[in-house]
Formats: C-alpha cells, structure tokens, sequence
C-alpha cells in the first residue's frame, strides 16, 4: 500500500485573529508540507480545487501549487484531487493543456483527478444551477482528453462545449498521459470509475470501514475496464484523517485541539450534496469537538488513525486488508506547523515503510507497462 497528503489550505476565521496574513501563511504552510512529505517518504501529494468556499479550502488552482512543488521537489507524485473539468468551470481545452503542461514540468509525477465539485454552493459560483447536470457534464468531457492529446486536429461539437478544428499543444509528455482518477463516494460511482479505467480518489464521511463494499464493487469490475485513456489505472485511494507522534498521549491530545467538530460541519455545509446522516446540525450550530475520553472509541469506529507509531501501524493493517491500494493523510487540521511536520516525519519513518516496499509509484508501473502510445510527432 502507498501514502499520500492531502492539503487543501483551510483558513478558519479564528486564524485571522492571530495572523493577519493568515491565508498567505496557510497557502505557504500547504507547499511546505509538500516537500517534507517527500523527504519523509510519502509517494504523493495531494492537492484540491475548491471555489468561494471560504474557511474550508483557499485552495484554487491545483496547477500552481503543483508546478511550484515541481520546482521544489524530485520524486514524489504531485495530484490534483481535483482538477475540475466542467466547461462552465474550466474549458475542457485549458484543462487538458495544463494537464499536459504538468505533465512536462514534472517529468511525468502529475496525476489528474477530476471530479464534479464540492456541491451546489460551489457551483452556484459558476452559475451551474443543479448539481445533477453535472453527471452530464463530466460524461461529456472526460473521454475527450485523450482525442484531444492524440490528434492534430481535433474538433468537437457538444452540449456543453465546443471546439473547431485545432491542434491542442502541448501534448502530455513521453508518448504517454498522467494516470487519470475521479473522486467518489458511493458503490455506484467506484464501479464507474471501474468500467472507465480510473482510479478513484474516494473521499467519504463517518467510518472507513464502511467503505469496503465500495472497494469490493470497483476490485469487481476493474478488470473488464474500457478505459478512457490508454491504460488502466486500477487504484483506489481512500482519503483518512489521523495522526501519530512519538508518544501516544501526546498524539491523542494534539488530536483534541484539531477542531474536528468544527472542519466536519464545514464539510456538511459546504459539500451539501453528501448525504447527512440524522443528527447532523446544520450550519451554523457545530458538532462537538472530541475529547481525550472520545478518541479510542473513534479510532475502534474507523474515524481517524491516532496514536504512536505502534498504534497507528495496526490501525493501517486494518485498512490494507480491505484492498485500499493508496491511504491519503488529510491532516494537518489545526496543528502548529511545527506539530504537523513533526506527524509527516513520524508517519513517514515508521509507519511508510512497514507497508510500501517498492520504490516505483504503482501509477507510473501503469504507465510504463502500458503498450499503447500517443501518436508519434513529426
């Protein structure tokens, strides 16, 4: 099993209190947590899109952040979860320069996830009215990146975009295209992802152990793929909150002061497309924050990996078992940096190794292995 971050540049209100630039130093602290999560051995980074969704993700553009990480970076895998192709958002064209842009500038360590968007607040930003129509959207889009990466004259007539005849440059990079992956939530959606070749970047709320029927139903299907690029890219990954220090009573108290109840009822709030278990207040009422005597009892419910790097290893031995090929790190909430990059280095050293033996990105094993190629150019 492999390790990512995942950073999205959260800005609660009560940071500004304290920090007038608290959203450059939030954006700062993000690309800094990028390059320690390379030197402590994570093979990915992550990064999001989100759009006027204040105090959630200051986050916008993916293929800044990514291509700055380039420049500071030398093997790890830099992933946008997610790019989002919507043409209301971003013309299918633009998104599949940069993609392949990325894919120069990193030296083929882009990985491209797409996605819908958070929900109808997001949306609404782009005049998008219904969520629903953006099932349509993405069908639409998706299987067009690789025409338009193989031809020189592309063209294209549909809904929701259109295109005359043009050469799109650049192409992606090494007669291949980054490994390309779509966020999910439901079975119905890992097993699409399936059928398409894509690996998912599964995001979800409540138990991670709820998930497996999702995995099972993608595992199912992955291997009658009819890809939308040139190769399969069986993977699912599984984002998970958690943290790991030294010591197991410090990592648990560090876990109590990361306003869990606060980023979860932003997350109800923000993607309002989620379904909402019974219970849940809505906006602007908050759920608890743990305390010290909540934290085993959600480690046993499978809602966060805490403790020291004993702990934390069992708890991931648990979650291999399901088939999670990827575990991404959604941290660092409310930590100090220098907490958070004291959990990276703590995961990185101990836990990492004890579960990812090889070298090589099972995405770039893909990509590599594959027999098809990008049309060769004059």
């Amino acid at each position: 099993m492999e390790f990512g971050i995942f950073t999205q540049a959260a800005v609660p209100k009560w940071r500004w209190e304290q920090d007038p630039e608290a959203e450059h130093t939030a954006i700062m602290n993000a690309l800094e947590i990028g390059v320690a999560a390379e030197k402590a051995g994570f093979k990915y980074i992550w990064t999001s899109e989100h759009h006027g969704l204040a105090e959630y993700s200051h986050a916008s553009a993916p293929e800044v952040m990514l291509a700055y990480l380039a420049a500071k970076t030398e093997t790890i895998h830099l992933g946008a979860a997610i790019m989002n192709p919507l043409p209301a958002v971003n013309h299918p064209v633009r998104t599949a320069e940069r993609v392949a842009m990325l894919d120069h500038v990193t030296q083929g360590r882009f990985e491209f996830g797409t996605g819908r968007g958070a929900g109808t607040y997001e949306l609404g930003t782009f005049g998008i009215p219904d969520n629903k129509i953006t099932k349509d959207m993405w069908d639409e889009v998706v299987p067009e990146f690789l025409k338009m990466w193989s031809s020189d004259n592309y063209e294209f007539h549909g809904k929701y975009f259109d295109v005359p005849e043009r050469n799109i440059v650049p192409k992606p990079w090494n007669k291949s295209h980054p490994p390309m992956w779509v966020a999910a939530g439901n079975p119905p959606t890992y097993e699409k992802a399936a059928r398409l070749g894509l690996g998912v970047l599964g995001f979800f709320i409540g138990s991670i152990y709820n998930m497996e029927p999702c995995i099972d139903s993608y595992k199912k299907v992955i291997d009658k793929a009819d890809p939308v690029g040139l190769y399969v890219n069986d993977n699912v990954m599984l984002g998970y909150r958690g943290l790991c220090l030294p010591d197991a009573k410090r990592a648990r108290e560090a876990f109590c002061r990361m306003q869990t109840g606060y980023y979860d009822s932003l997350v109800y709030h923000r993607h309002d497309t989620f379904p909402r278990p019974e219970g849940i207040p809505y906006w602007p009422e908050l759920l608890p924050e743990p305390t010290l005597k909540d934290v085993d009892r959600l480690i046993d419910e499978g809602k966060t990996m805490c403790g020291d790097p004993a702990e934390v290893i069992e708890q991931v031995r648990k979650i291999e078992a399901m088939g999670v090929d990827q575990l991404m790190f959604t941290m660092p909430y409310e930590l100090d940096q220098e907490t958070a990059l004291e959990v990276i280095d703590t995961f990185g050293r101990y836990v990492v190794p004890e579960f990812d033996k090889n070298p090589v990105h099972r995405t770039t094993q893909f990509r590599n292995e594959s027999g098809n190629h990008l049309p060769a150019r004059a």
